[in-house]
């Protein structure tokens, strides 16, 4: 019982859906007795729907978050939960020698984004199921009230008035990995080139989507442009609508190289994706390097310099604003911390 108490308040203590996740995947592993639970995001590309870990944890290890990047598995390799899904099932289950599995989709209405998988050696006994439902409960409850606070409505991509707490974490992130307190080892190895990034996504001529094709039309395109960055990028990545056709993601620890592979990914991946009615979208993408002591109000005025340069220049491109000072095709401005002027 004390341990059950100790995971709910830490469950029902955090307001960030990474911190949630981890909470339950650590709660269900020692109540459950697993051997491996995961925090699945399903979602769907086109007509397929895919399966992607935000958080997991092993046996005798601790919870992780996930930092996979592409869709991810495909729902159909898991017939029974794709059937639990297909009924709006509470659950679903499959075994064989040394390992059985459990679903448990985190039904939101009649939709399930979310879904938690169990697995362990033998099947669950009632007392277990009941305690799964418990925790489950609780973890639903405070995943809607996360998301109804955190969700731009149309999208379900994370909404604008959650951007400036994200990137201010992620800005003190890569502060105390760049300055360590006295005394203690610097938490990030020299070389590795890992660093913070934020992207800022235009739809190319959205207007003219609108005006030719009606807001119906406009919507439906930027659905589908929310569920691919949602599959193009890693799990514990942030994606944002800023509003309009303005997007906006924060890259967690990775190389530019990486950086640049996954956001031109994405980029050619719209450009070859149709739309119906539409036809072909394309999308210009500025992004650049979170610096530890730089304002959001900087960090975001950089990228948005990167995708104006996208957009004069031919749209449909990805710019690094780094890379673009540094090859004298933009230039540096003073900033008073508030506003930049160009």
């Amino acid at each position: 019982m004390d341990s059950l108490l100790k995971h709910m308040v830490d469950m029902t203590g955090h307001r960030d859906h990474a911190m949630l996740d981890l909470s339950a995947v650590a709660a269900v592993q020692e109540l459950a007795g697993a051997q491996h639970t995961r925090v699945l995001s399903l979602a769907a590309v086109g007509p397929a729907r895919y399966l992607r870990a935000r958080a997991s944890v092993d046996d005798g290890g601790a919870p992780r978050l996930e930092d996979e990047a592409g869709p991810g598995e495909t729902l159909d390799a898991y017939p029974a939960l794709a059937a639990c899904l297909a009924a709006q099932g509470a659950r679903a289950e499959a075994g064989q020698p040394g390992r059985h599995t459990m679903w448990v989709p985190i039904w939101r209405g009649e939709l399930a984004a979310t879904i938690l998988e169990i697995a362990r050696a033998a099947p669950f006994t009632a007392a277990e199921v009941h305690t799964i439902d418990g925790i489950v409960g609780v973890y639903r409850n405070f995943l809607s009230l996360l998301e109804y606070s955190e969700r731009d409505s149309l999208t379900g991509l994370l909404n604008r008035k959650t951007f400036d707490d994200q990137l201010a974490r992620m800005l003190q992130c890569a502060a105390e990995q760049e300055s360590p307190l006295p005394g203690q080892p610097e938490r990030r190895q020299k070389g590795t080139g890992h660093e913070q990034w934020l992207a800022v996504v235009d739809v190319d001529h959205f207007k003219l989507v609108n005006d030719r094709f009606g807001h119906l039309y406009g919507d439906e395109v930027l659905i589908l442009i929310a569920n691919m960055l949602q599959s193009s990028f890693r799990a514990h990545d942030r994606v944002f609508r800023f509003g309009g056709e303005e997007f906006v993601v924060l890259l967690r620890s990775t190389t530019l190289e990486n950086a640049r592979r996954i956001i031109e990914r994405f980029r050619a991946g719209v450009e070859s994706h149709h739309f119906p009615q539409v036809g072909t979208v394309t999308v210009s993408v500025g992004f650049t390097c979170i610096k530890p002591y730089d304002s959001p109000v900087v960090t975001l005025g950089h990228a948005d310099q990167a995708l104006y340069f996208a957009k004069t220049h031919g749209r449909n491109q990805v710019c690094h604003y780094d890379q673009l000072v540094a090859d004298g095709l933009l230039a540096t401005v003073a900033s008073n911390d508030t506003a930049e002027f160009f």
